[in-house]
């Protein structure tokens, strides 16, 4: 016996491994498997509801950093406040977000998950919208909406009185089937199967192949569209040409005859303040000139554009834009105009502003005022100004220093020209009170001229000009827009009040001459008003009856 040994035992081992000791093996899904997996993750309804709530937070950081679509300046600003950080931002795309890479790609995402999700969906609904209701179920007992009654009407009168209680609303079927009776016989009962709300699936359907149609119809918007940005004076006319504008953005696919030809006057700015400086309107006259030599006069007020064929003008801002002239030592006028001041964004539009001379004295020297505009001056005792007590032009004062030497406008590097650049300039310098040099202060009212220091010439404070500053935007999907959000609005209001329901009923022969109608009726979801539908289908047929026999 020593030398046996059971089958399945090595000689040096426990038990060998057998077939039934393996752990069961999953099949491999392999790239194929991953990829139907990963196909039917993206376009399930779950993922797309998760997807348009990642791009409503992806595109948050757009409302709190500057973008350059928008508002270059601000970025250009930011990187002069916070250096550093505006290159960490940069680089994260943060004044871009709604071209960045990341924004970008939740998008298709966005929209793939959509499509992947609706297709499937429009064609069973469409099989659905072909297809006959059900069929009668076999018992009625499991249904919690049922009644059943006696009428003294013959079984063909009741379905025929059914099938115009249900109307049109209903899509209807009839039928027969046999049944037997308690005496083992058989009988003939019609069968009245209706189902109605499947407009309901069509309103939901609708609902997200609207909104796949403003993603397609905002991203076409944003390749053909373009957006310039102008500052208009008053009395001054802009033409509608990408080289008249302050700054001018495009989409990728723009095409330059998109651009509308026409022209644009300002021919006055107004606006209202309370009395506590608080603004009420804001009116932009213009007049609207086209090359076939019509003109056309309109108001242009917050959030009331002025519209053409193809683009909309909006008001965008608005300021004062002191008209001065600087003569220089050789008493040629060296400068003339308005300069646009902006308003440091206190109520009472205290504003800052830069007049540059870069061709004083036969283009031998360079002058740089630098300075604020009080529209209504608050001064001290002695006469100083400090400060400006309402926003309205009532008692306005310019207060300018001057400085001399390079302005760096030939360095070919952008500038602000809001922001005087002193780095290769001299501050020119009197004499102060108390014997000391300091920089020269000049305080101007409309219509007043002063004597610059050193010979160097003299300045006058014409008139007080108001600006405008024009947001000038094409883009031909903002109809196409409003379209889709309507639909969007009316579907998803029958998606969510369309009552989906079906009814069904049995009418059968009863004792002593009468009809015995049995009826159920099922609701999607909760449905409150189920059971005043089954009483009022069953109405027409009279008789008392009985409700969840």
């Amino acid at each position: 016996m020593s030398g046996y040994r059971p089958e399945g035992l090595r000689a040096d081992a426990g038990p060998a491994e057998t077939e039934t000791t393996r752990e069961p093996v999953g099949p491999r899904l392999g790239a194929r498997g991953w990829l139907r997996w990963t196909w039917r993750q993206l376009t399930s309804m779950r993922v797309a509801l998760m997807l348009l709530l990642l791009l409503a937070a992806v595109a948050l950081p757009g409302a709190f950093f500057p973008q350059r679509s928008v508002d270059p300046n601000a970025v250009i600003q930011y990187y002069r406040d916070s250096p550093q950080t505006a290159e960490v931002l940069d680089s994260l795309h943060l004044f871009d977000v709604y071209s960045s890479p990341w924004f970008s790609a939740v998008y298709l995402l966005l929209f793939a998950s959509l499509i992947g999700c609706i297709i499937p969906r429009t064609l069973a609904h469409a099989r659905s919208l072909r297809a006959e209701p059900t069929r009668v179920p076999r018992r009625f007992s499991r249904f919690e909406v049922r009644s059943e009654l006696r009428t003294s009407l013959r079984p063909e009168e009741a379905e025929q009185a059914l099938m115009a209680a249900l109307g049109r609303r209903y899509a209807r079927r009839t039928g027969t089937e046999e049944r037997a009776t308690a005496s083992g016989s058989q009988v003939d009962v019609r069968t009245v199967s209706a189902e109605r709300g499947r407009g309901r699936e069509t309103g939901n359907l609708l609902f997200h192949l609207a909104l796949v149609g403003l993603l397609v119809v905002t991203a076409w918007g944003q390749l053909v569209h373009y957006r310039g940005q102008i500052v208009v004076v008053e009395d001054s006319t802009f033409v509608n040409a990408p080289l008249d504008y302050d700054s001018f953005d495009t989409g990728a696919w723009f095409d330059a005859d998109s651009v509308e030809p026409f022209r644009l006057r300002l021919e006055e700015f107004s606006s209202v303040f309370t009395d506590d400086a608080q603004p009420r309107d804001f009116t932009a006259s213009v007049t609207l000139m086209t090359p076939d030599g019509a003109q056309r006069e309109q108001d242009i007020r917050l959030n009331h554009p002025l519209e053409t064929d193809s683009t909309r003008v909006y008001l965008s801002g608005n300021g004062y834009a002191p008209q001065v002239s600087v003569t220089d030592a050789d008493g040629e006028v060296a400068f003339e105009g308005p300069t646009m001041f902006l308003p440091s964004g206190d109520l009472n539009y205290t504003s800052n502003g830069v007049i540059m001379v870069p061709d004083a004295n036969g283009g031998r020297q360079q002058y740089g005022f630098s300075g604020v505009l009080l529209p209504t001056v608050v001064e001290t005792e002695g006469g100083v100004p400090i400060d400006s007590a309402y926003p309205e032009a009532l008692d306005p004062v310019l207060v300018l220093n001057l400085f001399t030497g390079d302005l760096g406008l030939d360095d070919g590097v952008p500038q602000n020209l809001f922001t005087l650049d002193t780095t290769n300039m001299e501050p020119v310098l009197e004499e102060g009170s108390g014997g000391e040099e300091v920089p020269v202060r000049l305080v101007l009212r409309p219509g007043e001229t002063l004597e610059l220091p050193d010979g160097l010439g003299t300045i006058t404070f014409e008139d007080l000009p108001r600006f405008a500053a024009l947001d000038v935007r094409y883009d031909p999907s903002i109809i196409s827009m409003g379209v889709f959000a309507g639909l969007a609005f009316v579907s998803l209001t029958a998606s969510l009040f369309l009552p989906r329901r079906r009814i069904w009923a049995r009418i059968a022969p009863g004792p002593a001459g009468t009809t015995v109608v049995t009826a159920a009726a099922l609701a999607r979801g909760d449905d409150p008003g189920l059971r005043r539908e089954l009483d009022r289908v069953l109405s027409p047929l009279g008789q008392e009856t009985k409700e969840n026999p």
